[in-house]
């Protein structure tokens, strides 16, 4: 039982009898207690994972009609990129005009975390704004769907910023990061029904528990669930 045991203090003092002679460093003696906890057959507890804090629907329509006010046709068109398809920052500077599709309102992400690509969908409605925005940038040259003035691709650091810089416009004074934006979408999705199996295609999440159920369905079988409710999404 646990108060027959002896005080660590004093176990350690009679381990360090043994290990003395070893001239032990650290690297040693996490090894030796690693190996200890195995031949103990003790599991190392883990921390429940814990998810970012979601925005709430108040928030989202606040944030966006700061960026509406301000007016600005590309930060509309970024924001509502990021908003609908759940892209991480990254993945979206990265985004080339030859990568969307239009017609069947995909985008192509080469590339993204862990080196896989995959498809995302957005929605119908807002096919026209981007068609515009894309026929904006080709005029200009662009090969990336997010370009500045000076023709270089929007970096992750300048995204983020854009995004600061939209939420103290809004009065929210809490943490705003792309993340917790990216995970709004993915609860909403959940909320309105749509299975984990389907959302996964194109959230680009992958389990090992999971990658069997997944590997058998596509973007084909998830777009036509996210269309619907999409249609409820906060901001439009």
């Amino acid at each position: 039982m646990a108060h027959d045991r002896t005080p660590p203090k004093k176990k350690a003092k009679e381990l360090a009898k043994y290990l003395r002679a070893e001239r032990p460093e650290y690297a040693y003696l996490k090894g030796v207690f690693r190996a200890l906890r195995q031949e103990l057959e003790i599991e190392v507890p883990k921390a429940p994972p814990r998810l970012p804090p979601i925005p709430t629907e108040e928030e989202l329509r606040r944030f966006y009609q700061a960026v509406w006010n301000c007016r600005n046709f590309a930060d509309m068109v970024l924001i509502k990129t990021l908003f609908y398809t759940g892209v991480r920052v990254s993945e979206l500077v990265a985004i080339r005009l030859d990568e969307v599709d239009v017609e069947r309102c995909q985008i192509r992400i080469t590339q993204g975390k862990g080196s896989k690509d995959r498809q995302v969908p957005f929605p119908l409605s807002f096919r026209e704004l981007l068609a515009l925005h894309m026929q904006c940038m080709r005029e200009k040259g662009a090969i990336y769907l997010f370009e500045s003035s000076r023709r270089h691709k929007y970096t992750d650091h300048g995204v983020r910023k854009m995004l600061a810089r939209y939420t103290s416009l809004a009065g929210i004074t809490r943490s705003m990061s792309p993340h917790k934006w990216r995970h709004f979408l993915f609860t909403w999705l959940k909320k309105e029904g749509i299975d984990d199996a389907l959302i996964q295609p194109y959230s680009g999440h992958a389990t090992r528990q999971s990658l069997e159920v997944y590997s058998r369905l596509s973007l084909a079988d998830a777009q036509p669930s996210y269309n619907q409710a999409i249609e409820r999404f906060p901001i439009q």
